[in-house]
């Protein structure tokens, strides 16, 4: 049952604090077992499978190549071929059509399954793992909100910081954003971007420069206390190659952008 439920102490109630009887067990905070891993989930938007070196593609990826060599490489994972549902089924832990998710957010319905709305007897990964002690955040593209809920003024059951489960949020509420000028949110409130355009500014950038920040300050702050981070650039979702925009991408203005380079340094053909 989550919450978990609080344990009752029975004890002693006194009346008066300067009885030599009072006395009360200490505080204890809620945690997982000991030795519960840090979680850490890298979500890169419409990537191929063969994409990056470390499962022999041609985008040369050096630290997933040292992870792949130095631990394990799950290499089944199923997708749903679309965005948002691909994303709530791996925040759930189920088949998208039974949290809402049968179509990405912007083609929702009122039909069951399509609705994007996750039913309030599908807890989320995130939530469960709050739930049981682990602090929670998410960085970068959260596509799992339909538009008719994306406002500041919510309701926020669908957002990262509100019903899913996050603790601390700091991204987009969309499918796409300007990886130059995007529309940020913190926790459930609108923000600027930390600097402009001319001043150097680029999302992917100011996402792991933020999630990196609340790691350590976490890992300061409570290091007893395990987290589960989830990191979602969207940088891909729309790339350009070559310097020529996809079709995709021309349907964004200031569409994003994702450089692509085989282990040679070389540009593969778009």
């Amino acid at each position: 049952m989550l919450p978990i439920p609080d344990i009752p102490k029975p004890g002693l109630t006194t009346f008066d604090a300067k009885d030599p009887d009072t006395s009360y067990p200490p505080i204890e905070l809620l945690r997982p077992p000991e030795g519960a891993p840090n979680v850490l989930v890298i979500l890169l938007d419409d990537v191929g499978f063969g994409a990056s070196t470390a499962f022999g593609g041609l985008i040369n990826t050096p630290v997933a190549d040292r992870l792949a060599k130095n631990g394990l490489s799950y290499n089944r994972f199923h997708t749903t071929a679309l965005c948002a549902p691909t994303r709530a089924a791996l925040l759930h832990g189920r088949n998208h059509h039974s949290v809402g998710f049968g179509m990405v957010t912007e083609f929702a319905t009122a039909a069951p399954g399509n609705n994007a709305l996750v039913p309030n007897t599908k807890a989320s990964l995130p939530l469960t793992l709050k739930y049981n002690g682990y602090a929670t955040s998410m960085f970068g593209k959260c596509h799992e909100v339909a538009p008719y809920l994306a406002s500041p003024m919510g309701p926020f059951d669908a957002w990262p910081a509100g019903g899913v489960g996050f603790e601390y949020f700091y991204g987009f509420i969309a499918g796409e954003a300007n990886q130059y000028d995007p529309a940020l949110y913190e926790g459930n409130n609108p923000v600027d971007p930390p600097k402009t355009p001319e001043e150097g500014y680029h999302l992917t950038e100011d996402l792991a420069d933020k999630a990196i920040g609340w790691i350590h300050q976490q890992k300061a702050l409570m290091p007893d206390k395990p987290f589960f981070t989830y990191f979602s650039t969207g940088a891909c979702h729309a790339p350009r190659r070559n310097g020529r925009t996809n079709t995709r991408a021309s349907s964004t203005p200031g569409g994003t952008r994702c450089a692509m380079r085989s282990s040679s340094g070389k540009k593969p053909r778009a």
